[in-house]
């Protein structure tokens, strides 16, 4: 894909998979304010930008700005980790989502590039438990819920610049996940220690939480190879479904 694409992501570990997998030697880290982390890709045709600063809406513009920086921004893609909220979506699966809602002001944003197949992504304030899934999925007809998207959709949206984005599956609509909200701090990030006490004496959500390890490295590292095919537009052929990560037969 030509000219600056802002990749924004909010956490590193979704991004590390693309930063330090293909291609990595070209990925430069640039210094930027404390707590956003923005990597460089140099092309011939402008440069793509990745960037994370945290969960939420606040710590997603903060990384869209410090994108900005790098480059003029011609279009952006919000990617990262979702819930899946339809036990058709599977955990490690990437997608692209057809619409995305704000479920906090009631707002609805168009992909540049959609097919009416892939989900619904709903974004909240919180980090959706089982229970808020099962709401998000009937309320919304959503199929995945992140905190992140609308944001960038929104952004994109008062500069005119395509807005486009992908998720990657870290935990399927029946997962069983500890409240991680006491613990997401001001920066957006997980209070390790607390979090790791809280559910040290908590053995009922050890199964759970190793489930949701493993299928976040899993998703991250589909995301990065789905990342290379959109922005290379060498990959293969994305699916109807929206399900990055089958070849086209």
């Amino acid at each position: 894909m030509k000219g600056n694409i802002a990749i924004i992501a909010a956490l590193e570990g979704e991004l590390k998979p693309l930063v330090r997998g293909r291609g990595a030697g070209s990925w430069k880290r640039r210094e930027v304010g404390k707590g956003c982390s923005v990597w460089e890709y140099r092309h011939a045709d402008g440069c793509w930008i990745a960037a994370c600063a945290g969960m939420g809406e606040v710590r997603a513009a903060i990384a869209f700005a410090e994108a900005e920086k790098v480059a003029g921004i011609d279009a952006v893609c919000s990617v990262g980790w979702a819930g899946a909220l339809d036990g058709a979506i599977a955990a490690e699966s990437v997608s692209g989502v057809s619409l995305v809602i704000d479920t906090k002001t009631g707002e609805r944003f168009r992909p540049a590039d959609f097919q009416s197949a892939w989900p619904v992504l709903a974004t909240t304030t919180r980090v959706a438990d089982e229970r808020e899934k099962k709401r998000l999925a009937a309320s919304y007809g959503a199929g995945l819920v992140d905190m992140e998207a609308a944001t960038i959709a929104r952004i994109a949206l008062g500069k005119s610049i395509p807005f486009y984005s992908f998720k990657a599956v870290s935990d399927d609509a029946e997962a069983r996940l500890p409240d991680l909200n006491p613990f997401v701090a001001e920066n957006g990030r997980l209070k390790i220690l607390p979090f790791l006490a809280h559910v040290a004496v908590r053995p009922g959500s050890w199964s759970g939480l190793m489930k949701l390890g493993r299928h976040s490295s899993a998703a991250a590292k589909n995301l990065a190879e789905a990342l290379y095919g959109w922005l290379d537009e060498s990959g293969s052929v994305r699916r109807s479904s929206g399900n990055y990560t089958e070849k086209q037969r």
